[in-house]
């Protein structure tokens, strides 16, 4: 009898993304499993590391902006990110995470699991 051994599961991340509706569109039509790519205006794509400052995000501009605010949470795998050094964005807990547009699809690709929806604002 044989035995197979189980796959590792690579240590993830958890980030979070505050967004609006048309790119929540977008992620929907990718299957949940990976981000648009960015507008040309749009050089950076930025996951935020705390829950609180993606609601803030999400509740105070994308509702402003857009009608709706979403927050998505999603894992990435820990040694990929160790890349993109943390960034200072405000305060001692707005951190985001700058990910070169270019370099998107290779974010995507070591995303784990789905990206999913955790706080809907209207």
């Amino acid at each position: 009898m044989s035995s197979t051994t189980p796959t590792p599961t690579p240590h993830t991340t958890t980030l979070w993304r505050p967004t609006g509706p048309d790119e929540l569109d977008l992620v929907r039509a990718l299957d949940w499993r990976a981000w648009p790519p960015r507008l040309p205006e749009q050089p950076i794509f930025y996951p935020v590391l705390n829950e609180d400052y993606a609601i803030r995000i999400a509740r105070d501009w994308n509702v402003k902006h857009s009608g709706a605010g979403f927050v998505t949470r999603f894992e990435v795998d820990t040694e990929f990110l160790a890349r993109y050094p943390v960034r200072q964005a405000g305060g001692q807990t707005i951190l985001e995470l700058w990910v070169p547009a270019e370099e998107l699809d290779e974010f995507n690709a070591h995303i784990v699991g789905r990206i999913e929806v955790v706080h809907t604002f209207r």
